[in-house]
Formats: structure tokens, sequence, C-alpha cells
């Protein structure tokens, strides 16, 4: 009864729920708990594990609803909008990874082969890990979150190759030119109908297909994961298919009800696919292979960011910009475990590097995992020596980012009447909030936004505050408001700039620095009633209408929070 899938999966999710305890306790990153859960329920420890092929399902169920959502929330026209750099960093990162690895490989005694193999490995970055931590951040929408995503895809399609290489050298068939042409015919054939289906049929159906919150259901999980297997047995990864079949239903009214609808399922298979990732750390003797694992640790975690940062450096991003990009793919990908494993079971590469490997993944994988939460904190500490990446300050981070004539900071303390009147005017707006419900209700209504604080001053760049005519921020955090002031006074000072403060000296201070005109609710509410009963009076009647009315306008903009 003890080697039964279901208690197979009861007990590693049970060991998972410990050890995330665990990682919150100390407050470390969730995946780093999941990775060691599967170290221990695997042949590493334990050898809880019984069923690996069926763990191997679970996780690539995870996967594939893991890109399929993040596909859900991606516009096309981002791939459009950083496609030059995203193609660019790509492909270099790649090329310059993978003679560093070779070299490297060369270097430390392996053969002519196994540095082939190890400098690809080493070239590729984890879609799923960095997707994940953008996602968890809410910051996917962020330019440089657009710019990695941009990165990743060009790799993904690099890895396909990579990985129909590797496959064809070890069924012995060899590889050729010929069969990259007829991969790149198989993708356009599938790929481009997909999203001509998503695109113009679907939304024809839009009522068929969302009038029933079941079938909505049905409809959007058969369509992730036969999109994924269609690029599967067509020679491509799940992964391509699974992210290409949320990008064509992106631009859909229920985009948003389905990710939701998705979420709780997609959290439990892609805890199962960290897991199986532990368990494929297999350790063997790795003193003698030490030095080996640490060069190749130093190229992926250090040398890989570092031509990133370079590469978009000279394409004229701000440092910030660049080094949050690059520290994003700081680690090894699934593919470069899959790579190995179909090298070792060619006997084109030894048990040695299937070692150096697995290890490389564990260390850079828990380390870009700290880099990407804690980027904002690396990047203060690093700022000085950051400097020297700027060799064009701002050039292309103009061309890449929006301008947005009105931008709204802060929502939640009356901002739904400014926002009312930016939709109105017609111009381009963004919101910017901090607040992860209020961005959950941003995705759902498609308004324009971005999550972060209005204290970044990577974020006011990438609005292009510089360019804006009219910023209203309903923040009552008056050091936050002075921020924004003193930024403006440097950057945009004949722009329009409407702010909140809770007491006289605090606006005072704020026309003092600039400010067009500063709220302050408080007075102008007993402003506003004072006026009603002066035309009043004490009349119960009168003020009976104006509290229905006042009630009616409450339930009409807080009706999901307000309890009638």
């Amino acid at each position: 009864m003890h080697d039964s899938i279901f208690t197979q999966i009861s007990l590693i999710i049970s060991l998972a729920a410990g050890m995330a305890l665990i990682m919150r306790l100390i407050k470390q990153p969730l995946i780093i708990g999941h990775i060691l859960t599967g170290i221990i329920v695997g042949p590493t420890m334990f050898h809880l594990v019984k069923s690996p092929d069926t763990i191997e399902v679970f996780s690539n169920i995870g996967i594939a609803l893991l890109l399929f959502i993040i596909g859900l929330g991606l516009n096309p026209k981002v791939i459009r909008e950083v496609g030059k750099v995203a193609t660019f960093a790509g492909l270099l990162q790649v090329g310059f990874s993978m003679i560093l690895g070779w070299a490297a490989g060369i270097i430390l005694g392996f053969t002519h082969t196994e540095a082939v193999f190890l400098g690809v490995a080493l070239s590729f970055s984890s879609t799923i890990i960095i997707l994940k931590l953008l996602n968890d951040k809410k910051e996917q929408t962020r330019l440089y979150g657009k710019i990695v995503t941009g990165i990743l895809l060009i790799q993904d399609l690099l890895a396909t190759v990579a990985l129909l290489f590797a496959t064809a050298n070890s069924s012995g068939g060899g590889f050729s030119l010929m069969q990259v042409g007829v991969l790149a015919i198989k993708g356009v054939s599938i790929g481009v109908p997909l999203l001509l289906i998503g695109n113009f049929v679907f939304p024809k159906m839009h009522k068929i297909i969302g009038g029933s919150s079941e079938f909505l259901f049905l409809f959007a999980i058969g369509w992730g994961f036969g999109c994924a297997a269609l690029f599967e047995v067509s020679g491509f990864s799940l992964e391509i298919g699974a992210l290409l079949a949320g990008i064509a239903l992106a631009s859909l009214p229920f985009a948003q009800e389905i990710s939701s609808r998705l979420r709780p399922l997609r959290d439990f298979f892609v805890i199962v696919f960290f897991i199986s990732l532990g368990t494929r750390l297999a350790f063997g003797s790795i003193l003698s292979l030490i030095p080996a694992i640490f060069i190749s640790s130093i190229i992926v975690i250090i040398f890989k960011p570092i031509v990133v940062l370079i590469i978009m450096g000279f394409m004229g991003y701000t440092k910030q910009t660049s080094f949050k990009t690059a520290v994003s793919i700081g680690q090894i990908s699934e593919f470069s475990l899959v790579f190995i494993m179909i090298g070792n079971r060619a006997g084109l590469v030894s048990n040695n590097l299937v070692v150096v490997i697995t290890m490389v993944a564990l260390i850079s994988i828990a380390t870009s995992s700290y880099m990407i939460i804690y980027a904002d904190s690396l990047l203060k500490l690093l700022d000085k020596h950051l400097s020297m990446f700027e060799y064009q300050r701002n050039k292309g981070e103009r061309k890449a980012r929006h301008h947005y004539e009105l931008v709204l900071f802060g929502y939640q303390k009356g901002g739904h009447e400014f926002l009312k009147v930016f939709q109105s005017m017609k111009k381009r707006y963004v919101v910017v909030d901090y607040d992860p419900d209020v961005i959950d209700a941003f995705d759902q209504q498609k308004i324009h936004y971005l999550y972060g604080d209005a204290t970044d001053a990577e974020l006011l760049s990438e609005i292009g505050l510089d360019h804006t005519r009219l910023i209203v921020s309903t923040i009552s955090d008056h050091a936050t408001n002075v921020f924004l002031m003193k930024h403006l006074e440097h950057h945009n000072s004949s722009a329009v700039a409407i702010l909140h403060a809770d007491t006289m000296e605090e606006a005072a201070e704020l026309y003092e620095l600039g400010a067009s005109y500063v709220v302050i609710p408080h007075y102008i509410g007993s402003e506003k009633i004072s006026a009603f009963i002066k035309r009043s009076g004490l009349k119960k009647s009168e003020f009976r209408k104006y509290r229905e009315k006042h009630l009616a306008y409450l339930q009409t903009h807080f009706a999901a929070s307000l309890d009638t």
C-alpha cells in the first residue's frame, strides 16, 4: 500500500508543506524549499518516489498550466515592443555563454563533445523559474520583465534546436540544416493558425465560451493542454506550445477569468514540478568535480548576467533595467538537465558531467532566486559600480517604454474618480499601485497599470514621467508625495501635479515644491456637508435623500467590498 501513487503524492505534498513552513519562518524563497523536498524524497536520500514517471506527468501539467496562464497575461505587442533588444541580447548571451562553457570544459579536461554539451547546457536559463518569480513579484509588465520574457522566448527556440540536435545524435541519425528548416516550417504552420483562431474565431464565440463557468474552465484546459501537446509531438517543447496557447487567448474578454480559475490548479502542479526537479539532482562522488562545479557556476551566475549588462548598456538601457534583466537569467534551464541526460544516455557525455550540471542547477537556481527576489536591494548596493554599463544613457529605453500623458499614483483612496476622468479624456494613461488586490482587479477590468512603488526612480523612468502632462497622487504618505514633487522639479516642472495631504502644513510644503493643487480630504468633506446643511436646513427627509444618493454612489464604486 505504501507504494501506491496516492500515498506517494500525499507524503510528498505533506513534506513539501512542512519544508515550505520552514522556508516561511526563515524568510527564504519557497522554490528552494520545494527543490530541497525533491532531494529528500529522491534517490539521493530516502528514495520515497517509487513512480518517477507519474511525478514527471504531474510536473509537466504544472509547466503547461504555468506557461499557459503567463501567456494569457502577455499582449502580443510586448514581443514587438522589446523584440530588438530581446533578440540581440538572447542570441549574443547564448553565443558567448556557449563559448565560455566550451572553453571551460576543454580546460577542465572534458572531451571536445562534452565541452560542447557543457557550453550549451550553461547557456540557457529557466523559463519556469524566472516567469514564476516575476509573476510572484507582479513585475512581468515592467520593462525589464518584458525584455526577460522576450529573451526567454529566443532561448526556448534555440533550446528546441539543441534538443533536436541531441536527440538526432543519440539515435544515430545525425543532424542537418534540413531538419532545422523542417522544424521552422512546422512551427509557422502550427503557430500562425492557432494565433489566427485565437484572434478572429474565438472572439465571435465569446458568448458561447464564456456563458458557462464550467465550460469555460474545461475549454481553457483543453485548449492549453491541446496546444502544448501539439507542439510537443511536432518536435518542439510543450513549454512553447502552452505559452503560445495563452498568448492566443490573451486579447479575449474572459482571459483574466480563465487565469483566476486556473491559478489554484497551477499552484499545486507547479509545486510538484519543483519537487520533481529536486529528485533529479543525484549526487555521486563530487569532491573531484568541485573545480568544474565552481567554474561552471561562476559562468552561469556572474558571466551570463555580465554579458546581458554589456549588451543592454550598448543598446542604451539604464543600469537599473539592464541589471534587473541580467540577474534574472543567472541560472540554468530545465532544458539543460534534459539535454545532458539525452547526451548521457547516448554515451556522448560521462556521468561526471551529469553530476556537474545537476550541482550547477541546484546552486544557480537557489542563488538566482535570491537575486531576483532581492534585486532592488542588490541594485542599491552595486549602484555606483553599475554606471560603467550605461554607454548611451537612456537612448534605448526611450524607444522601448511607453509615454503616458496621464499618471495616477494610488487607487483605493478616491483614485476611481480620477480614473473615470482619465478614461473619458481618451489619452494614454497608467495607474501605479502597490496593492496586489488592486492589481488583480485591474487585470480583470483591462485597466492599464504598473505594479510598483512611487518612490522607485526606475519605475518613474519607465513611465516616462518627464513627458507626462498630468500627475495625480491619491497616496497619503507625505514623504512619497515630496519625492514625486522633487522628481518633477528636476525632470518635468511643466506638468500639472495634483496631490493629497493630511494637514495644512503638508499641503503648504507641497505647494512650495510646485504642486498645482493639493487635496485635503477631510477639509473637502466637511466643506461639502456644511454647504448641504446651509442649503437644506435640518429636514431629515432631505438628509435621507442625500443618504440614498450617497449610498447608491458607494455601491456603484465599491460593490465588491461594501456589504449593503
